[in-house]
């Protein structure tokens, strides 16, 4: 993770205009400074390209009207956007995101049925930052998904061990539950996901 300017605080409004229209990085705004994301790799990648399948094929089980886009900026603050690995979409939600069309931006917790975020060595963001700013948003479930069991052990416990955390949004608060091994994950999104933790953290098996 690298700043990639050393200037004053910039808005979502200047990132916005900034982003590169054909990106061979991801960035993300954190705080007014334009971050360079690592580039999902290897087995990382598996995984997100994985939970979107998996998720898309909950979409169409459930019919919801709902969607993954390839790119999706959720805007925190005047100062602040994430792009999460994969975001699932309402799509009857649109019609009251003013950026969508032209930026694929998100500003309403509700437009953002679940969130992804899979683990890397950044996992202090994921467990602390974007918790906090995911809930803060009211964006309905979020998932961190630690294949490699990165996290500290006030959140995972000790010893380590690989964890899929979810968050469900209730009453303005994450509710937190963690999933291992052969568990099956309860989503609140998708109640008849029928989905392992092994599966995800094991994609091809």
């Amino acid at each position: 993770m690298i700043a990639v300017f050393d200037r004053p605080p910039i808005s979502i409004d200047d990132f916005l205009a900034w982003y590169p229209e054909t990106p061979g990085q991801r960035y993300e705004l954190r705080r007014g400074t334009i971050i360079e994301m690592p580039k999902p790799k290897g087995k990382h990648s598996e995984i997100a390209g994985f939970i979107a399948k998996v998720l898309n094929q909950a979409i169409d089980r459930s019919q919801r009207p709902a969607f993954i886009p390839k790119e999706c900026i959720l805007k925190i603050s005047e100062d602040t956007g994430y792009e999460p690995d994969v975001t699932v979409v309402s799509r009857p939600s649109l019609s009251d995101e003013p950026r969508w069309e032209s930026a694929s931006v998100l500003e309403r917790g509700e437009s953002a049925l679940l969130a992804v975020e899979v683990v890397s060595t950044n996992w202090r963001d994921d467990y602390a930052l974007k918790m906090v700013d995911y809930e803060g948003m009211g964006v309905g479930e979020y998932w961190i998904v630690d294949y490699l069991g990165l996290g500290g052990r006030r959140y995972i416990g000790n010893p380590k061990q690989p964890t899929l955390t979810v968050c469900s949004l209730v009453d303005g608060e994450y509710e937190l539950q963690q999933f291992r091994g052969c568990d099956p994950i309860f989503s609140p999104t998708f109640p008849d996901l029928g989905l392992t933790v092994h599966q995800v953290f094991n994609p091809g098996q």
